[in-house]
């Protein structure tokens, strides 16, 4: 196999390619750091480092083998597997509490990260940069865009302790309808086999017009309501 030839890489080459996706899985990964994500930077960088060495072996791997007669060479089908094989990591982040998901974001995170990882190490490098700072406005820049329409749409948490019986839910979303407020959101804990109590978690959106503590009332005349708290 010639020096020169395209299925050959130099270790300068391949040297850089592995530290620019160290590089762009690491700033994802300080981004989920900072904000207390369960994968954070250590995570991204192995994952984007090992996508690049994976991409970097399915290409220039395999060159000894170029020139020999009846050889079918694709580029692309070790790498593929990372693809299929990062969900398997993803998933790990991502857990489930009543009704409520979370870790979405950071599996996606991952996922991207991967992507990045394989189009450094095929050389592709404008790409996953321009990849790197697109993740990075979406998951700093907009959460905090969120955080603000989160605040000007009057948005509150209740958190509520109350008997498991039949028909509370009903009543708590129907008490909390008749004020103008919506529910965006709901969490059920599970029931306390003891007391026979749930904790229920309400992300509510409420009209410019109602008072908090008006709506705190209204939900404690609701029967078998033990406790109500404002996060």
């Amino acid at each position: 196999m010639e020096a020169d030839s395209i299925w050959v890489i130099s270790h300068g080459e391949t040297a850089w390619r592995l530290l620019l996706a160290t590089a762009f899985g690491g700033l994802i990964g300080w981004e989920r750091e900072h904000n207390n994500h369960p994968a954070g930077l250590r995570t991204h960088i192995l994952v984007s480092v090992g996508s690049a060495l994976i991409m970097l072996l399915s290409i220039y791997g395999f060159a000894d083998f170029m020139d020999e007669d009846k050889v079918r060479f694709d580029p692309g089908r070790i790498a593929a597997q990372v693809v299929s094989g990062i969900g398997f990591l993803g998933a790990g982040t991502i857990l489930r509490q009543g009704f409520t998901v979370s870790g979405l974001t950071t599996a996606a995170s991952l996922w991207v990260v991967a992507a990045i990882g394989l189009a450094t190490g095929a050389g592709f490098h404008f790409a996953a940069l321009l990849t790197t700072i697109l993740a990075l406005v979406s998951l700093e820049l907009l959460n905090r865009v969120e955080g603000w329409i989160f605040k000007r749409k009057r948005f509150k948490m209740i958190r509520l302790v109350v008997d498991d019986r039949s028909g509370i839910l009903g009543e708590l979303t129907t008490a909390i309808g008749k004020l103008g407020a919506r529910v965006r959101k709901m969490q059920i804990d599970d029931a306390d086999p003891v007391d026979k109590q749930i904790e229920i978690h309400f992300t509510l959106r409420l009209p410019p017009e109602l008072e908090v503590t008006r709506l705190l009332e209204k939900v404690r005349q609701v029967e078998g309501v033990k406790e109500v708290h404002v996060d």
